[in-house]
């Protein structure tokens, strides 16, 4: 069965070459093979990076003291600039785009969640192409996602696509770093991402974006535990939009997982901020991670973080490994007044109880496989 919805992100390094300015032949190029897609049936989302390298391009490359304020005025410049030119690229092919500029804000409220992914929907439904970016001229640090691989991935999860093509100017993911290991191989298919695979992780090779092959596994584990297929290959492979949705076996192609998780988990795991930690004890560890339990007081060694109830948290065990991500039930001077105690006590200890658990299973993602 073919692909019905097709994310795909083009990292600062594809849409420039690897030069200084946007590569409009190439650009050209990419749109010419979306436009097939489209044509083909299958609907597809756009998440360009490239807003920051097309403002210095337009203001002729100003030296410019590098701060937060600046590469938001370069934002700024060349967000426009950015939207025009694919505007023009696939108004050759008789198609429409539209905008839409998100912050990890528009992401963590859920109301804001939804009005997204209607547009979102609104948009490909009339046959036009969402173009994606993060709101860099307005993002701060504390709001921004952080880089266009994450982005792509919740773009993904909000549209409910069932292919994320993260093209880089990389081959794929290599079993060693190929700039420095010409004996490196191509790992052409990934089943699991554990730790090992994380090692293999490198940065980007032309220095010019925000995100390397780490951010991309970060991007392909949201999208698979989601249901989606993730693909990393070179965007100057020929062809690659066509080859990879026709299934042909090019770059690093990763399964997705075969129990997606349903909507409000994937929005716990793709908009909120994690705003503190539980570390957790070995009897806990196993009943949410082998037994798909609740997370109960008793079960609680330690709270890290200052926040309050319906709080997104990290659940971690006694070394610091990354177990879940769920939502409070309570806040964190209630956590500390509670922790490692029977969920019988609570109302004694508090003076009122929100119910036993203190992470629910329904508001929880387990993350560790």
């Amino acid at each position: 069965m073919g692909y019905r919805r097709v994310v795909v992100k083009l990292g600062t390094s594809v849409l420039t070459s690897g030069s200084k300015k946007l590569d409009k032949a190439h650009m050209v190029e990419l749109a010419r093979q979306m436009a097939s897609l489209m044509r083909s049936g299958v609907e597809v989302v756009l998440c360009t990076s490239g807003a920051i390298a097309a403002g210095r391009e337009h203001l002729h490359y100003p030296v410019l003291p590098d701060t937060m304020a600046n590469k938001q005025l370069l934002a700024a410049v060349g967000q426009s600039q950015l939207i025009l030119a694919w505007s023009q690229l696939f108004s050759i092919y008789g198609l429409h785009v539209g905008q839409l500029l998100l912050t990890r804000a528009d992401l963590q409220d859920r109301e804001r969640y939804l009005n997204a992914r209607d547009t979102l929907n609104a948009l490909l439904a009339h046959n036009i192409i969402p173009i994606i970016n993060e709101n860099d001229a307005v993002a701060t640090n504390e709001i921004k996602v952080g880089d266009n691989d994450n982005l792509s991935a919740r773009a993904a999860l909000l549209c409910d696509a069932d292919l994320l093509i993260l093209l880089t100017d990389q081959k794929g993911l290599f079993d060693a770093d190929p700039r420095t290991h010409p004996e490196a191989q191509l790992i052409k298919q990934v089943v699991n991402i554990d730790d090992s695979l994380r090692l293999l992780a490198g940065g980007s090779v032309s220095g010019l974006g925000t995100g390397g092959m780490a951010t991309k596994l970060e991007a392909a584990d949201v999208a698979r535990r989601a249901g989606i297929e993730v693909v990393i290959a070179s965007g100057h492979h020929p062809d690659v939009i066509a080859r990879v949705a026709a299934r042909e076996s090019v770059g690093t192609h990763f399964s997705a997982i075969e129990n997606p998780l349903e909507s409000r988990k994937q929005w716990i795991l793709a908009g909120p901020a994690s705003q503190g930690k539980l570390v957790i004890d070995a009897g806990a560890s196993v009943a949410v991670v082998a037994n798909g339990r609740s997370l109960l007081s008793k079960g609680i060694i330690d709270v890290e973080g200052h926040f309050e109830r319906g709080a997104t948290l990290l659940i971690v065990n006694q070394i610091g490994k990354i177990l879940a991500k769920g939502i409070s039930r309570y806040c964190a001077n209630d956590l500390i007044k509670i922790s490692g105690k029977h969920s019988d006590d609570i109302e004694s200890l508090l003076g009122y109880n929100y119910g036993d658990a203190v992470v629910h299973r329904n508001d929880m993602v387990v993350l560790d496989n």
